[in-house]
């Protein structure tokens, strides 16, 4: 029998951790890396070193694959049209992707199948934003470039006109939007697969340090079991609606309201989603592995009560290996998983994931390894 091939667009941890995911299966991989030395590129077999912006280089690359894949949104739609015209399975495909790719066409798409979203608008100038502010209830207003952001980047909090200069000088498009006022952030990951069949992960709390995810708490605390259930379905409805195939992270805005608001969308496994790893029946990894592939999907739901993933940044204290031993002698069911990367201030370099029956030992056991691991916490 002749496994398929996958071909994954992009090196980083979230192909590292999707290939793991596809080992136990027999699934092959085929890897196109900017560098040899990329988080995937280090543990993937078959890889091709080039620039995925250069349609040449996708088509070489997609020759003997059975389906595409990525590890970000950054590959042009037109590209993904090539590779489609080609009879390359592309999954997300360009009509869905486009969706993670453009904000513009996301809140468009969103406003026009009823999905609710903050407040927003396309703006020209910075006078331009001061008229959204005036639409509204006044600054700050949140200003993100339509393309090309993540982890805060792309991303600038206003107060006035005079500080909205800065975002129209990527000579891209801006996206005003009105600053929530929210209790939390939370996140609905869902999967679907080309025949239709998808699955909900349960609602899980992020928390956001500098405009990067540190933790996440699977479920998310406190949360009204009905409002749950509705991030849910809206979840499964856009995934449907957009044509997704894979995994769907939905990033929301839980208001003081009592509602429920679409931040952003990751047609990618995501952040919000590695606490599954260990805390779940089948990982996201697993579950797009099997969407990409038209595979039946697995059980997405928790094996434990609690689960908890903090990121480990990179700190002053760069050989975290030696660090290994006090975090395992202290926690034996800690689960740490690192990403191959050189340890610079603020990078992600892996996470831990922990689990159990009390919320409070559990984030504590996260954040003293994560700590740990960083150098931040040295007993």
């Amino acid at each position: 029998m002749t496994f398929p091939v996958v071909g994954m667009v992009g090196g980083g941890q979230l192909a590292r951790m999707t290939h793991e995911a596809g080992i136990p299966l027999g699934i092959r991989f085929k890897l196109l890396s900017d560098t040899p030395q990329d988080s995937a590129a280090q543990v993937v077999g078959d890889v091709v070193v080039g620039d995925y912006r250069d349609l040449d280089t996708l088509r070489e690359f997609a020759r003997g694959c059975d389906v595409i894949t990525f590890d970000h949104e950054h590959v042009p739609t037109e590209h993904l049209r090539a590779l489609e015209a080609d009879g390359i399975p592309v999954r997300p495909g360009p009509d869905a992707l486009v969706h993670a790719q453009d904000k513009g066409v996301m809140r468009a798409r969103l406003d026009a199948i009823g999905v609710p979203c903050p407040r927003h608008r396309i703006v020209s100038d910075p006078q331009d934003v001061a008229a959204f502010a005036a639409e509204g209830d006044g600054f700050p207003v949140v200003l993100k470039t339509v393309r090309g952001g993540y982890d805060g980047k792309g991303v600038w909090v206003v107060d006035s006109a005079e500080e909205a200069a800065e975002p129209f000088r990527a000579g891209v498009p801006v996206l005003a939007e009105e600053k929530v006022d929210y209790v939390r952030e939370l996140a609905a990951n869902v999967v679907r697969s080309p025949h239709g069949q998808a699955v909900a992960y349960p609602v899980v709390e992020s928390r956001q340090v500098n405009g990067v995810c540190d933790t996440v708490i699977a479920p998310a605390p406190g949360l009204d079991e009905s409002l749950a259930l509705h991030a849910e379905e809206m979840a499964l409805r856009i995934a449907k609606e957009l044509g997704v195939v894979g995994h769907l992270a939905v990033e929301l805005f839980q208001t003081r309201d009592g509602r429920v608001l679409v931040n952003e969308l990751a047609m990618r496994p995501h952040n919000s989603g590695h606490w599954s790893q260990d805390g779940a029946i089948t990982s996201q990894f697993a579950n797009h592995v099997r969407a990409v592939l038209d595979l039946p999907l697995g059980d997405p739901r928790p094996r434990a009560k609690w689960t908890v993933m903090v990121n480990v940044l990179g700190g002053d204290y760069p050989d975290m290996y030696s660090a290994y031993l006090h975090c395992m002698a202290r926690d034996p069911q800690l689960k740490i998983h690192m990403y191959g990367k050189d340890v610079k201030p603020g990078r992600k370099v892996g996470h831990v994931n922990t689990y159990g029956d009390d919320l409070d030992d559990v984030l504590e056991r996260a954040r003293h390894a994560a700590g740990y691991l960083r150098g931040t916490i040295t007993e």
